[in-house]
């Protein structure tokens, strides 16, 4: 076994936060057998955000008598940071557009998002995750990429630019946890959860919310289950999100067999359940051929206001009116491969929109 493992975890918001938490709570006790040390490495442009995430988690660590260590670096050229740390993995918590800025700083711009659907951000939530991968395929093309931002919608535009990633945290993965949880299992061994970031919130239909299965069998009732979790505010299904994730590391680097469910499993759309062993991933769907559960997905994702095939983003139709005023050229959707110009469109239409003064109604 190797005497190492090492995790980038590029971010400093509260996804990161609680990830770098649990897993300071999460990581093997010192002298456990078989277990190596885990090195973590907190990335970010701000090197003090991420110095006192490493410095308050290595105190974590001290308490929980963990055998795993915290640093903290400004996050300067991604191939050669990657090229330096060569980690085993890496988790991108950041993006250029904050899920928060409708509370924190309303303008013109979150009311398009409002109006288009959280899928319109699509270009601005890659930003930082294509880069990394990027830098992944020339400087550390053994790392495993975990993306946290947007996965159900993000994963499948990496793959269609031909860019590595492995899979997502949080949305169905949270889903998943709450409803263990509601139904009292340990583990989530007997527990398979379909479901997509939209699914974050109850659809007006509950024939279309997500589908569970406890051993093999559909789980009734699903809705009323999750109710109480979804009225959490979204910083606490965050933590969730956290703590799950940080329980995704650790399994992974123990070697075991995991059972769970995530989001953008190998470059898919939406969330399913897999199963992990020995460093790959397969799905472990119950009842539904593959074909059947990335339609299911896709359907689902609409709610976000595009959809994603054949290497193309497609707006639907509220997201083409709040488009065609500002990016016509756009509006109907674009081509994986065009993403570089794409960002840099949405970049400065969001930079105009956000300097024009909201409305007293925004705000």
């Amino acid at each position: 076994m190797s005497n190492r493992h090492h995790i980038a975890i590029v971010g400093s918001g509260s996804l990161a936060t609680s990830i770098c938490e649990s897993l300071a709570a999460l990581a093997p006790p010192h002298g456990a057998l078989n277990a190596a040390p885990i090195e973590v490495t907190v990335l970010a442009r701000n090197p003090d955000a991420v110095s006192a995430i490493a410095r308050h988690c290595r105190a974590r660590a001290a308490v929980a008598g963990t055998a795993i260590s915290f640093t903290g670096e400004r996050l300067g050229d991604e191939a050669a940071t990657l090229a330096r740390l060569q980690p085993t993995y890496l988790v991108c918590c950041a993006s250029a557009q904050s899920p928060y800025e409708k509370v924190g700083r309303p303008s013109p711009w979150t009311r398009l998002v409002a109006q288009a659907g959280f899928g319109v951000t699509l270009p601005l939530q890659a930003t930082v995750v294509v880069r990394l991968a990027r830098a992944i395929t020339t400087a550390s093309p053994h790392t495993a990429l975990i993306n946290a931002c947007f996965p159900d919608a993000v994963n499948p535009l990496l793959a269609a630019m031909g860019l590595p990633v492995l899979c997502g945290v949080g949305n169905v993965a949270t889903l998943a946890a709450c409803l263990q949880a509601a139904l009292g299992l340990p583990d989530q061994r007997r527990l398979a959860v379909l479901g997509h970031h939209a699914h974050l919130d109850a659809p007006d239909d509950p024939g279309d919310d997500v589908l569970a299965w406890r051993d093999g069998r559909p789980v009734p009732g699903v809705t009323a289950l999750l109710a109480p979790d979804r009225a959490l505010p979204r910083q606490q299904l965050n933590a969730i999100a956290g703590h799950a994730g940080a329980r995704l590391l650790t399994d992974l680097l123990s070697g075991a067999e995991v059972h769970t469910s995530l989001p953008g499993p190998l470059g898919l759309p939406g969330g399913y359940p897999v199963r992990l062993t020995g460093g790959g991933l397969a799905l472990n769907l119950p009842g539904l051929s593959p074909a059947e559960a990335i339609e299911w997905n896709v359907r689902a994702g609409r709610r976000d206001g595009i959809e994603l095939g054949g290497g193309r983003v497609r707006h639907l139709p509220a997201a083409v009116a709040a488009l065609e005023p500002h990016l016509p050229e756009l509006a109907h959707g674009w081509d994986a491969t065009d993403y570089d110009a794409v960002q840099d469109l949405f970049r400065v239409l969001r930079r105009r929109l956000r300097a024009t003064s909201p409305s007293p109604a925004l705000i």
